[in-house]
């Protein structure tokens, strides 16, 4: 796609905000639903690999913090509340890109289920309709492991925030020592959320695989 072609297709989603004028849009430059899907399905599946290192990266954190043995506390406060942010941000980009791909998702199995009435054959109505039947359940399997793995992420996010609190109003040895108390509850949720997502950056590839050799 040209560049001119992509910043008027931007310039035409940020200006109306409408999704069915965004696909129309880009229907016309010759890319259909099938592959914005397949696009944001992608960047889906990167952003939960992304995530799942960032709440690993901040659970590494928490445990140098439970292990501090002398230096500044002060300044492992500060790594630990950035490792928490990051990690805010990150569960906000999942939750974002599983919003996208249910709004492209909508879009694609309506017009699929009203193009599938239009056949006048039947031996083609039925292809076209197993198509979309075994399309819709591999789909079904992908949203529903990619929201149980989003599920996960508050759970540990409030565990992160309760630690990074009690942490920046308590900067002694002796009040940090307690968080160990608190670790295996940590880690106990951060490998759930980890399992988690890996089932559904599985479910995706699985997914992405079966659009691509429709």
């Amino acid at each position: 796609m040209r560049l001119r072609q992509v910043l008027v297709v931007l310039a035409v989603g940020c200006l109306c905000g409408c999704s069915t004028m965004y696909y129309g849009t880009m229907e016309k430059l010759g890319v259909h639903k099938r592959e914005i899907l397949m696009d944001r399905v992608k960047s889906a599946r990167d952003t939960q690999t992304e995530t799942k290192e960032q709440f690993l990266t901040a659970m590494e954190q928490f445990k140098s913090v439970v292990k501090f043995d002398g230096g500044n506390l002060e300044k492992e406060y500060g790594k630990l509340n950035s490792a928490l942010q990051k990690s805010e941000s990150a569960a906000a980009a999942v939750r974002d890109h599983i919003g996208s791909v249910e709004d492209v998702s909508t879009a694609l199995f309506k017009e699929w289920a009203a193009e599938i009435k239009q056949y006048n054959s039947d031996s083609l109505r039925q292809s076209s309709q197993r198509k979309y039947d075994a399309t819709e359940d591999k789909y079904r399997d992908l949203i529903s492991a990619m929201k149980k793995a989003e599920s996960r992420l508050e759970p540990v996010l409030v565990l992160l925030r309760d630690q990074v609190l009690f942490m920046k109003h308590n900067l002694n040895a002796r009040a940090i020592a307690g968080l160990s108390q608190e670790l295996a509850s940590v880690q106990t949720n951060v490998d759930q959320l980890v399992t988690d997502m890996e089932k559904a950056i599985a479910e995706a590839d699985v997914f992405i695989t079966s659009l691509q050799t429709e």
